[in-house]
């Protein structure tokens, strides 16, 4: 009988195991996209448990605990390293179908050398073998990075950031890892959320200019954005439940500005008409400075509002929208576009709904400045799953061009989150192997290992120009 997640997990056929173990297990890894701290990695301390490992920050984790009628005193409270390990444990092992349950046993595999699968029963066993591990070897930042083979980071940055991380990690000898910063100016276009009039203060202040206008926040912006990318940067990220475009007067779009400036409640309609420009706008900038323009579309952030209260965002109370997005994502791309301004650009959604409309998206806005310059991003958050990952590429597949897909990005807070890219490509190998075991495709093995090469690694390295 073969063991629990063995060497051969996911790949079902020959050729989906020659595939992967031949050409992609130990490929490098580029992770465009993930919020993982600058501080952190600079910092580069060891961590004490695995508890703070996995558990510190991890919302997939939380929510799948709180389903377990988890206190939340054992996920983001006061409780020991061991108490929140065991409760975690006792929940991960009802996760059948989760992706989390298989993440976490390639993480057990990968970085603490644990083939023991992971429920209440071993708990105990396996925090202490996990913290022996950790007391007798290297699971500092930087270590964990080197070793899972990754070359370049993004991170996930906000506009009025210094990015003093940044520029000391460029001077850190001996850490084969590219750490760039990705511009992320979502709390600059969010006019009708709390704080944004303290926001823009900031941004004024960030950008050495007076902000009294629409038109002065996009001038702060774009100084910003040349700041970012004289530090390295190379990709920014916006973040919509659906994509604002309605376009209005300055005049109107003054008011609506001086209305949030002044503590004055914005509907969401005046919030669309107030962020089309800017993000028009910003779209020219980072076409500009070459930059890949990403959109993720479709989060409904921070349901619970006794929790948010409580705890804040991104601590796992977000849910995925259903808001229609194919006419204003039409609209903005195509307002870019007429002018010759439209970015490298990777579009990500989080309702399933949507697949078929981004993957028929790109190849209205394809052209010669780069290979699909337009993407379909990865099955992203929600969709982070088997069939979520199968879905993407399998729309991807039929309506687009697999061969040239940038592949997989970790969207993560952890160090030891790198398994879910050996996931991706067990998932990616498996199908793409029995398309060619059901002669859907030929069985050309020069052309396959490029192919399945380029979507775990070398797409991106060429895309994003690293």
């Amino acid at each position: 009988m073969e063991r629990f997640m063995d060497k051969d997990f996911l790949l079902d056929t020959p050729t989906a195991k020659h595939l992967f173990h031949d050409y992609c297990e130990n490929m490098p890894i580029c992770d465009y996209h993930c919020h993982l701290s600058p501080k952190e990695i600079y910092e580069n301390k060891q961590p004490n448990d695995i508890a703070e490992l996995w558990l510190k920050g991890d919302h997939y984790k939380w929510r799948a605990m709180r389903s377990c009628g988890v206190d939340e005193e054992y996920c983001t409270g006061n409780k020991t390293g061991k108490e929140k390990f065991e409760k975690f444990a006792y929940a991960l092992q009802y996760a059948v179908g989760n992706p989390l349950y298989h993440w976490a046993h390639i993480e057990l595999q990968r970085y603490f050398n644990i083939d023991t699968p992971l429920c209440a029963k071993t708990a105990d066993e396996i925090y202490e073998r996990a913290n022996n591990e950790i007391a007798n070897g290297d699971f500092r930042p930087q270590s964990l990075i080197t070793n899972s083979n990754v070359k370049v980071v993004c991170t996930t940055d906000d506009p009025v950031d210094d990015l003093k991380y940044h520029k000391l990690l460029k001077e850190v000898k001996d850490f084969d890892c590219k750490v760039r910063p990705s511009f992320r100016p979502d709390k600059a276009l969010n006019i009708n959320l709390p704080g944004f009039a303290q926001y823009i203060k900031e941004l004024a202040n960030a950008a050495g200019v007076e902000i009294n206008s629409y038109k002065d926040v996009i001038t702060a912006l774009l100084l910003r954005a040349d700041y970012f990318d004289s530090v390295g940067c190379k990709v920014s990220d916006q973040a919509f439940d659906y994509v604002p475009f309605k376009q209005e007067s300055d005049d109107k779009i003054d008011k609506i500005f001086k209305k949030a400036m002044n503590g004055e409640p914005v509907t969401e309609e005046e919030a669309d008409a107030y962020k089309t420009p800017v993000l028009l706008a910003l779209g020219e900038k980072y076409s500009s400075l070459g930059w890949t323009m990403e959109v993720h579309i479709g989060a409904m952030r921070n349901n619970n509002t006794a929790m948010f209260n409580k705890l804040g965002p991104d601590t796992g109370f977000d849910s995925v929208g259903d808001c229609n997005v194919a006419y204003n994502l039409s609209r903005f791309l195509d307002a870019l576009n007429v002018n010759g301004k439209l970015p490298k650009t990777i579009l990500f959604n989080l309702n399933n709904k949507d697949n078929i409309v981004l993957a028929t998206m790109l190849g209205n806005f394809q052209s010669s400045e780069a290979e699909s310059k337009l993407q379909f991003g990865p099955a992203w958050w929600f969709l982070d799953t088997m069939d979520g990952m199968t879905d993407q590429m399998k729309f991807l597949g039929n309506l687009g061009i697999l061969g040239k897909f940038v592949g997989m990005e970790t969207d993560s807070r952890s160090f030891t989150s790198y398994g879910r890219h050996e996931y991706f490509r067990r998932i990616m190998c498996a199908l793409i192997g029995k398309w060619v075991e059901d002669g859907w495709y030929a069985p050309d093995d020069e052309m396959l290992k490029e192919i399945v090469q380029g979507i775990s690694y070398n797409n991106a390295m060429n895309y994003f120009k690293f």
